[in-house]
């Protein structure tokens, strides 16, 4: 009896362990952003996190309420405002900086971008012919104030 329970146990447990890869792959990082509805960059900006594996939900609402609401401080607002997986996003933030955020989960509202520089996700279409201007990836801490995170200096 106790070997058929062990048997039942285990076909059951590796059945739930081969559905986990399928599941797994399903799941993608949810990215709510408050954004203008004009707005080219942000769609571009979109279109680079969509890429990049998240979900991606768009409210063509302004972001300044969004900004205040997440605790971004104004000296570091751009033309979009995001939120993922409990942290703020303030600009072109690249994807790879979000999944690194997500990862480590550092004590911080978010990660910013401030203000529209070229070469960052979004800004970097064609229209913008290949310029690209140094920029940092900062991350925001509780208190209002930030350090760099990740520095895009080519």
């Amino acid at each position: 009896m106790k070997r058929r329970f062990l048997l039942q146990t285990l076909a059951i447990f590796a059945g739930t362990a081969s559905l986990a890869p399928g599941l797994m792959a399903q799941t993608r990082p949810q990215v709510e952003v408050w954004k203008d509805p004009d707005c080219g960059c942000c769609k571009d900006w979109v279109s680079h996190l969509e890429a990049s594996g998240f979900q991606v939900t768009v409210h063509d609402s302004g972001n300044a309420q969004a900004r205040a609401r997440l605790g971004v401080p104004d000296t570091l607002g751009s033309c979009h405002t995001a939120q993922v997986g409990g942290y703020a996003l303030e600009g072109h933030v690249p994807a790879r900086e979000i999944q690194r955020l997500l990862k480590q989960r550092p004590r911080a509202v978010g990660l910013a971008v401030p203000g529209m520089p070229l070469g960052s996700p979004g800004m970097d279409g064609p229209e913008y012919q290949g310029r690209k201007h140094p920029y940092d990836v900062l991350l925001i801490r509780k208190d209002g104030s930030s350090r760099v995170y990740q520095s895009y200096r080519t």
